[in-house]
């Protein structure tokens, strides 16, 4: 492993002075190494026959995206250097991962529809919170680019993004009926991990990309945890606890009138 490290950074130099080390793409290339078996498992489980395939199949993208990403990271790929604007982790400038946003760009809508999803919450009434995560991504990265203290404008409109949508979670699916109350539970518990985890995010920006207060070294292993956390040990404990929840679509079988009823009704 140590033979890795070393050749993905020899082999792919950063510019920035303040950057990876051969201790932080270690630790990116154990956590490529969890999500990738996470992503195997997944792959492997989604063969079965289950109730839920379309929550398996969302989880498998999610992991996939995330595996990717930090494949990248661990090659020393996928950054751009950006001069800084404060000095507390050194001068110059300081490497970006944008394939970091990407990630989440990509995963950041597909977990709440999952969450959604396991609920039977209508979808029409979930595009403002899945668009509104994206721009919580998109001023992160826009910011983070920034070499000036605008950056803090794009800050404060994402954390304002990111409010919506967990006020968003806690409020607008609470009123919709739930099929069973395992899947109630379910969601209740997830939502409050999910929540929780995304408010660390914006704290280890300011400390990060944003405060140059910690270096890059620390940034990875910040986001390294957080993303393992929700990537691979969120996403499997969702899917274990809607295993029981029968899914057709986006909504709940049980949840659905049948054909007698229909009948009937007319």
């Amino acid at each position: 492993m140590t033979s890795i490290v070393l050749d993905s950074i020899s082999t792919n130099p950063d510019a920035a002075s303040i950057r990876q080390s051969s201790g932080s793409t270690d630790w990116m290339w154990a956590a490529f190494a969890v999500l990738m078996l996470t992503d195997i498992l997944l792959v492997v489980n989604s063969f079965r026959a289950l109730r839920n395939r379309l929550l398996h199949q969302l989880a498998i993208i999610i992991v996939t995206t995330a595996s990717v990403a930090y494949f990248s990271m661990a090659s020393n790929l996928g950054h751009t250097p950006i001069p800084v604007e404060f000095t507390g982790a050194g001068d110059g400038t300081r490497s970006i991962y944008y394939v970091r946003y990407i990630m989440w760009f990509i995963n950041a809508p597909l977990l709440l529809l999952t969450l959604y999803i396991g609920t039977g919450f209508p979808l029409q009434g979930v595009f403002s919170a899945l668009f509104l995560s994206d721009v919580a991504v998109v001023c992160g990265l826009v910011g983070a680019l920034v070499q000036t203290s605008y950056k803090w404008g794009y800050y404060v409109i994402g954390v304002f993004a990111l409010f919506y949508v967990i006020g968003h979670m806690f409020t607008t699916p609470v009123a919709w009926p739930s099929p069973t109350g395992r899947s109630r539970g379910a969601y209740n518990g997830s939502a409050v991990v999910l929540a929780t985890l995304a408010l660390i995010y914006p704290l280890v920006w300011g400390l990060c990309e944003g405060g140059n207060e910690l270096s890059v070294i620390a940034e990875m292993i910040w986001y390294g945890i957080m993303d393992v956390l929700i990537f691979s040990f969120f996403v499997a404990y969702f899917l274990w606890a809607h295993d029981s929840v029968e899914l057709d679509g986006a909504y709940p079988v049980s949840a659905r009138p049948t054909k007698a009823a229909e009948a009937g009704a007319a």
